[in-house]
């Protein structure tokens, strides 16, 4: 999330650069590529009875609750911000991108106040999703536009978008079909899966990582 000059980088793209690329080919082989136990779709036995979309990884699901009280403030979907969530850090809240994007929603530093723990999860969110919801008041209310001013600036998006960075198309292009697909009440998305073997799935992998360390 930036204010509009550049995209801020996403938790994602730092496994899209070439020094990681022997990594990320290790760690989707390991796990299967989309057929991993990260997907909302590949863990057939795993119960959920919650609001939110079935496809979202175990990783977001596990937010549900407080996804629920950050959407309510601010009038927004629960399930917009569930799609935020999962691109930008598959529910981790130490998440840290090459930008210097941080936590759940990958804030950039500049919008917190010299006392705040930008990685405090009620903190990120707050500053994450008042910036979604300028972004879909500056956009009326098109998500499309909405998630490539989140990701690129609000100003940013407002350039052609043959001006746009490659992660910013991306990241439209996977955040609007996963909402989509999570508001049709799918119980999966090819989509997502997309997403998961371009890289999510590592950044799933960190997640749970962190919830197992933090329990």
């Amino acid at each position: 999330m930036d204010d509009g000059e550049a995209a801020k980088g996403s938790c994602l793209s730092i496994l899209l650069w070439p020094p990681f690329s022997a990594l990320l080919f290790g760690v989707l082989l390991f796990l299967g590529l989309t057929r991993i136990s990260f997907s909302a779709t590949s863990n057939e036995n795993r119960q959920y009875n919650g609001t939110l979309a079935y496809l979202f990884t175990p990783q977001v699901l596990q937010w549900e609750k407080e996804i629920q009280q950050w959407a309510s403030k601010l009038n927004l979907d629960p399930n917009l911000v569930a799609t935020i969530m999962q691109i930008e850090s598959c529910g981790n809240s130490n998440a840290i991108s090459p930008a210097g994007a941080m936590g759940l929603f990958q804030v950039m530093p500049y919008h917190f106040n010299a006392n705040e723990d930008p990685y405090l999860p009620e903190t990120n969110a707050a500053h994450g999703l008042n910036y979604l919801s300028a972004a879909l008041e500056k956009y009326n209310g098109d998500v499309g536009m909405a998630l490539a001013g989140y990701n690129g600036g609000i100003n940013g998006a407002s350039r052609p978008q043959s001006e746009w960075a490659q992660e910013t198309i991306e990241y439209k292009y996977w955040g609007e079909n996963i909402y989509a697909d999570a508001t049709a009440g799918r119980q999966s998305s090819q989509v997502l899966e997309e997403w998961l073997a371009a890289g999510g799935a590592s950044l799933c992998a960190q997640a749970q990582q962190h919830v197992a360390v933090v329990r």
